[in-house]
């Protein structure tokens, strides 16, 4: 996101740094949920699989991101045209509570609309939020439509030498 809020993709630029850390943490992943419209823009990383860029960050973010088992959540899709991944079966509340019963490795979300949606539900663990420093202006909020306030405690931040830096958060008992 941006110092002002903003999901927007186009307005920053992940640098090697950043691919390689999200490359880990994909290595480590159990499972990565993404709605269709957030999906559908992640489907790029397959043609790097086909034919790699020869930037080892992004080549080793292919990898992970292919790896990685993935539930996307979608009204319109048939099908995901990627062997790692699965339409989701159950709706959002209930396929997360089921994955959290199942001991092992963590369960990401990928997507603006999922992470509102299980705000709502009180379903997030932690947050980690890599904030680049770019002021967008506009575009979408990361947080939208939250109707109640949300308090969050800093356990940890990680700075990139770019100048993003990942601020981890978990919510706060009542």
């Amino acid at each position: 996101m941006t110092v002002d809020g903003f999901c927007d993709h186009t307005a920053m630029i992940p640098d090697e740094e950043i691919h390689q850390h999200y490359a880990e943490l994909l290595n480590d992943a159990g499972v990565i949920l993404y709605g269709r419209i957030t999906y559908q823009l992640m489907q790029f990383w397959q043609t790097l699989i086909k034919n790699p860029s020869g930037e080892k960050s992004m080549d080793d973010f292919a990898i992970a991101i292919d790896k990685v088992p993935k539930i996307v959540f979608s009204h319109t899709l048939k099908n995901t045209e990627w062997e790692s991944a699965k339409l989701a079966n159950r709706d959002l509340e209930k396929e997360v509570l089921e994955l959290k019963k199942q001991s092992g490795k963590d369960i990401f979300v990928g997507c603006r609309s999922l992470i509102i949606q299980l705000m709502k539900l009180n379903l997030i663990d932690e947050y980690q939020l890599c904030v680049h420093p770019v002021v967008a202006g506009g575009g979408l909020p990361l947080f939208e439509n939250i109707n109640n306030s949300i308090i969050l405690k800093l356990i940890k931040t990680k700075t990139f030498s770019g100048g993003a830096v990942i601020l981890y958060y978990e919510p706060k008992n009542e």
